[in-house]
Formats: structure tokens, C-alpha cells, sequence
């Protein structure tokens, strides 16, 4: 003996939209679901947002973490790398540039190019601006 599925009835509502029924538990994982996505793409939307921000505000306030480091006498950065918690030999690496160099740039001994300091900003996630000097 075979199973056999039940035929679908069709159901249409009198405006001609066709019908779905399914177990409430169906239609309450589905809910769910829809829900998790919305939230996933609000918190998306957010990100994008604020990162807009970042890359058009040049009066944007650095993170107080960034801001205590320096005030205790390291460069702008180096306080921006042990804010991301990346290592010299991470940002050389992820830039291309000797981590010598970039030991030379955060102890103030070398000021680095503006393509160098466009780079570091890139491995270091921030805005070119926040490394960038004025007239550079």
C-alpha cells in the first residue's frame, strides 16, 4: 500500500486571491522568520548610515577610547589601532608598508604620504580624513 498526499483544496476569496492554509506552527515560524530579516536589514540600514556619516562629517568626535589614548601621550595613530586591537604587524601586513615604518609614523619620526596615511585609514576602518593633515 502506497501513501497518498491529500489533494490541495483551492480555496479563493471572492476578490479571485487564491488561499494558503498551513499549521499555525508553520505560520508562526514564518512570522518569526520575517521578523528576524527585518531586523537584520534595519541593523544593516544602520551600519550604512552611520558610516555615510563617518565619510562625509569632518567634525565627527573620535571615540573616547581613541581620545584617552592620546591624552596619555600616544599618536593619533596608534590610539586608533589599539582601539581596533590590531597589532603593527596586522595593519603592516594589511597595508604593505614595513612595520617599521609604521612604528616610524606612530612614534612621530616619519609622517608618511598621503596615499600612506589613505592606506592606513582603509586597514584601520576609519575615514581618510581623521589621519589626513591639513594642507596634505
Amino acid at each position: 500500500m502506497s501513501f497518498q498526499a491529500p489533494t490541495a483544496q483551492r480555496f479563493v476569496t471572492p476578490s479571485g486571491d487564491e488561499m494558503v492554509i498551513i499549521p499555525r506552527a508553520e505560520y508562526d515560524r514564518l512570522v518569526a522568520l520575517a521578523a528576524e530579516i527585518d531586523e537584520d536589514a534595519e541593523d544593516v540600514a544602520t551600519y550604512d548610515r552611520a558610516k555615510a556619516a563617518l565619510a562625509t562629517a569632518a567634525d565627527v568626535v573620535l571615540p573616547p577610547e581613541v581620545s584617552r589614548r592620546m591624552l596619555a601621550g600616544a599618536s593619533l595613530i596608534k590610539a586608533i589601532r589599539k582601539w581596533r586591537l590590531l597589532t603593527q604587524e596586522q595593519v603592516a601586513a594589511h597595508t604593505g608598508l614595513a612595520q617599521g615604518y609604521l612604528s616610524d609614523i606612530e612614534g612621530g619620526r616619519k609622517k608618511g604620504t598621503p596615499e600612506t596615511l589613505a592606506k592606513l585609514a582603509e586597514a584601520l576602518d576609519v575615514p581618510d580624513f581623521w589621519l589626513q593633515t591639513p594642507g596634505t
